[in-house]
Order: C-alpha cells, then sequence, then structure tokens
C-alpha cells in the first residue's frame, strides 16, 4: 500500500510540548468520516481522509489525556440540492494529526457555484447529472504530502450518469454508459488484521442504466430508479453511493450516510509505559507483538 500522510515526530516537541510530561514516540491510522452520494443520477459520496505513519513512517509524539476525535459520517438531508448535513466531519490527534471530511457526491441541481466545498474534501465526491456540476470534487482538501485522499469522477452532456466518489487510494471514475465506480480503499495492518477503508461510493445510473461500485472497505454501491441507497460501513470513513430517480423529486431514492470516521495509535514495545488507559470504555486496547493498539471508534482520549 502506499505510505500517506506523515508529520516529523521532533515537531511534537517543538512548541514546548512535553515539559515536565510524559511523550511516547507512537504510530497512527486517522481518517475521517465519509460523505453521501448525491440524489437524483448523483455521484458517489467521497471518502475522509486517510493519513497513517504504519507501516515504516514518521511516527508522532503524544502526551498523556490528549484528545482524540472521531468524525461523524455524513447524513443525507433527503431533499435535493445536497450539502452541510451531507458531509462527514474531520477526526484527529489533537493538534497534532488532522484529516479532511469526505466530499458529497453532486446531486441535480446542486449548486456548486454557492457550496464548492460540499463536493471537496479528503477524498472528492463523484459528479452528477447537470450542467455545471460535470466536474468530480478535489480531494486531498487539506493539501497535506502524501495526499490524504483523491479526486472524485466526473460525468458530461450527454452522459447523465454519476461519478464514482474519490477513495483513499484512487479516483473516482468517470461515468461512461453506467455510473462510475468509487475509487478504491486502503487496507491496513496496523491493528494486527488487514482491514480496508475509505473507499468511495459507487455513482447512480440514470433511468435504468447501471450503476457504479462502491470502491471496498465498507462503501455502498450507487443505485439507479427510485431505490435508496445503502449506508457506508461504520468507522470505516467510505462514501455511500448516490441515487436514481423516476419523475419528481418524491420518485427519487434517498443516499444512504457516510461511514463514521476511525483512528488507531499503537504504541510499540519499547514505548509501553504500562499504564495505559483509553477512554470511553467502547474504545479498546490490546496487544500485537508486544505492541499496544488503541482503537478508538469513538472520540476519547489515552492516559498513561
Amino acid at each position: 500500500m502506499p505510505l500517506l500522510g506523515t508529520i516529523g515526530a521532533a515537531s511534537a516537541r517543538g512548541f514546548g510540548r512535553g515539559v515536565g510530561k510524559k511523550i511516547l514516540s507512537v504510530d497512527y491510522l486517522v481518517i475521517a468520516g465519509g460523505s453521501t452520494g448525491g440524489k437524483r443520477h448523483g455521484g458517489g459520496g467521497g471518502a475522509g481522509g486517510y493519513r497513517t505513519s504504519f507501516p515504516g513512517g514518521t511516527q508522532i509524539e503524544i502526551e498523556s489525556g490528549q484528545t482524540v476525535t472521531v468524525g461523524a459520517g455524513g447524513v443525507h438531508p433527503g431533499s435535493r440540492p445536497t450539502g452541510g448535513a451531507a458531509q462527514g466531519t474531520s477526526s484527529s490527534i489533537d493538534s497534532i494529526i488532522d484529516t479532511t471530511r469526505g466530499g458529497v457526491g453532486i446531486g441535480y441541481d446542486a449548486p456548486t457555484s454557492s457550496y464548492p466545498n460540499y463536493f471537496n474534501g479528503g477524498s472528492g465526491g463523484g459528479a452528477g447529472h447537470g450542467g455545471p456540476q460535470g466536474t468530480g470534487g478535489t480531494g486531498n482538501a487539506g493539501g497535506y504530502s502524501p495526499p490524504e485522499g483523491n479526486n472524485g469522477g466526473s460525468t458530461g452532456a450527454p452522459n447523465l450518469h454519476g461519478g464514482g466518489g474519490g477513495g483513499s487510494s484512487g479516483a473516482g471514475s468517470t461515468s461512461g454508459g453506467s455510473g462510475g465506480p468509487g475509487g478504491s480503499s486502503t487496507s491496513s495492518s496496523i491493528t494486527g488484521t488487514p482491514v480496508a477503508k475509505a473507499g468511495g461510493g459507487g455513482g447512480a445510473g440514470f433511468f435504468g442504466a447501471g450503476s457504479g461500485s462502491g470502491g471496498g472497505g465498507g462503501a455502498t454501491d450507487g443505485v439507479t430508479n427510485t431505490s435508496n441507497s445503502g449506508s457506508a460501513t461504520a468507522n470505516s470513513g467510505s462514501g455511500s453511493g448516490g441515487t436514481g430517480g423516476a419523475g419528481p423529486p418524491e420518485s427519487e431514492g434517498n443516499p444512504g450516510n457516510g461511514g463514521s470516521g476511525f483512528v488507531v495509535i499503537r504504541v510499540p514495545s519499547a514505548q509501553d509505559p504500562g499504564t495505559l488507559s483509553i477512554a470511553p470504555g467502547t474504545n479498546t486496547i490490546s496487544d500485537d507483538g508486544g505492541d499496544k493498539v488503541c482503537v478508538f471508534t469513538v472520540s476519547g482520549s489515552l492516559s498513561f
């Protein structure tokens, strides 16, 4: 897998951090919340930004009790145009590592000139049916190097299908004779078991045409006609698929939710203070080859 965004460990002490406090050098995986697909021949939702140091990247330094934020997945309001609640939210480890929420898939008549930032994100949302919405959203909105995600797929007249949402390991596909597939997810073994996350949602097909598949990692497929698209898997950071339509707005399907974010802090055995505790209790600490794997499925903190 490609090595994704890292921040040099030395920078963690650059502003007076760690004076008189215990500091641990750790590996991390931080994934923002994914966004929803677009409504009515819409593009797929973009994956949340994906940044990691594992394996072989630059570790970060953390202090006891620092805040870990797990971003929410986007929730489509059921109307068009989309924006606002349809986008996920960012995940972070205090002020050390941040990520960008996924871009919303573009639906019919979505006013991109008014809401351009809705469609850009960690990975961009896929384009949908209608004039100025022909280009998918831009990925890596945080400007990180290496990038946190990829662009959404495009569409354009006379092609009226939705483009795929961008994924952490690949751009969403431009739609051809059907909705475009979502960009591919990324597999990580930071928890000890390979798990794929942060895939782009599939684009919807126009009036019975085929729809694009999700990009893996819990992303969902686009759909056609009046079906609702499924919600992306919780804690995957993936996007949901775009929906089609067969008449006026009341005959349109609704996109499912984007996947919520995910954060892992892996403490090497040589750094283990022996007093790790995680909050709240729905988050977990496990052992993998002597390293402590701290998994956050909701916002919390790690103390030692």
